[in-house]
């Protein structure tokens, strides 16, 4: 799959931009805050149908104007497929494949399988656990409707028995066979997504670790440990169980919304023990392992952004980066950074096309 052409109107900081890009590495260089993120952010945007820095949709309108449209044009599996996302302001989003809209965004999610390491993605580290479980579900998401499908249906039903639990305390009432429903329901969906996640987590850990391994020139061991309720009970069980805490509360305690992963190195924390280099490490190992399940779920190459991944890394792991993306197992990919002439020698010894974009 290959990204042939972009166009930006109104997007972010950047009023009319066009590119056409080369089939293999694409560099985007300039001085901070011209704009570099924001064009991969834009790509992202086409495969997810949201930014992956500003949640908030009027946000990434240009400042000043009432719209934004971003334009992609792709080539997959040899056949054309165009993407347009456009925002007005006081209205809902559009997007659309070969000019027919979605009715839900979710229905896009996998047909654009993308990868992006960002500076953002310590988030992984330092934040709590949503952030963590946002990852896992974009990985799986991208290969699996029936797991989107599910997700999004406990997160309503959660939505619902939250309100509910708020209404009986407001109202000093309490009907526990309606209590019951929900349960009944986010059983259900949680049992699905909790399975979902374990056997992907089954496959995943082992391909991250060899990745890190790579990186690392094998100096460290690192493990991602998953932690959810489920493993103790049926979720119906701990929903009974903790129905007193939850009405004091005034919202669901537990649940496949609460998952985690601790990312460690040795036995350690790696937020509290590993290094800066360390950390980005791990965090690159993590995303090149998402490309390659996808990959092998996908039968496609992603497409890879690189948002100023050359900081804070020593040589010898920005070697190993750019070995691993002048392998042939790789597809498409962006890399944006502030120094022309760092980007194109790195690039260079990829041994692959490149094209250079100077904002």
């Amino acid at each position: 799959m290959v990204l042939k052409s972009l166009s930006l109107v109104n997007y972010k900081n950047l009023g009319n931009k066009s590119f056409e890009f080369n089939t293999k590495i694409n560099c985007i260089v300039g001085n901070n805050g011209i704009g570099k993120t924001n064009i991969l952010d834009a790509i992202y945007h086409l495969s997810f149908g949201k930014s992956y820095f500003n949640p908030v949709a009027t946000q990434n309108i240009k400042h000043g104007e009432d719209f934004f449209v971003i334009h992609g044009d792709y080539i997959k599996q040899n056949k054309p497929v165009k993407v347009v996302v456009s925002l007005k302001r006081g209205q809902k989003k559009i997007m659309k494949c070969n000019n027919k809209p979605y009715d839900k965004l979710s229905d896009h999610i996998g047909l654009l399988p993308l990868v992006i390491i960002s500076p953002a993605d310590r988030d992984l580290i330092i934040e709590g656990s949503d952030t963590r479980r946002k990852f896992i579900d974009s990985v799986i998401s991208q290969s699996d409707k029936s797991y989107l499908s599910a997700l999004i249906k406990y997160n309503k039903v959660l939505a619902q028995r939250n309100a509910l639990l708020k209404y009986f305390a407001l109202n000093h009432t309490f009907n526990p066979d309606t209590i019951a429903v929900y349960n009944e329901q986010l059983n259900q969906y949680g049992s699905v997504i909790f399975k979902k996640r374990h056997e992907f987590l089954k496959t995943f850990i082992p391909i991250f670790k060899v990745r890190y391994h790579t990186i690392s020139n094998g100096h460290d061991d690192v493990d991602l440990i998953y932690n959810s309720d489920l493993f103790e009970k049926d979720l119906k069980v701990l929903l009974e169980q903790q129905i007193h805490k939850d009405k004091t509360l005034q919202y669901t305690s537990v649940g496949i919304h609460k998952d985690d992963l601790t990312f460690n190195i040795g036995e350690h924390p790696i937020k509290k023990f590993g290094s800066q280099g360390q950390q980005k490490s791990f965090l690159i190992a993590l995303k090149l392992a998402q490309f390659d399940f996808i990959k092998m779920h996908n039968g496609t190459n992603p497409i890879l952004l690189l948002d100023d991944i050359f900081d804070k890394l020593d040589e010898h792991r920005v070697a190993q980066i750019v070995k691993l993306v002048g392998e042939d197992s790789f597809g498409q990919i962006f890399i944006s950074d502030t120094h022309a002439e760092r980007t194109e020698s790195i690039v260079k010894q990829a041994h692959q096309s490149y094209e250079i974009f100077k904002l």
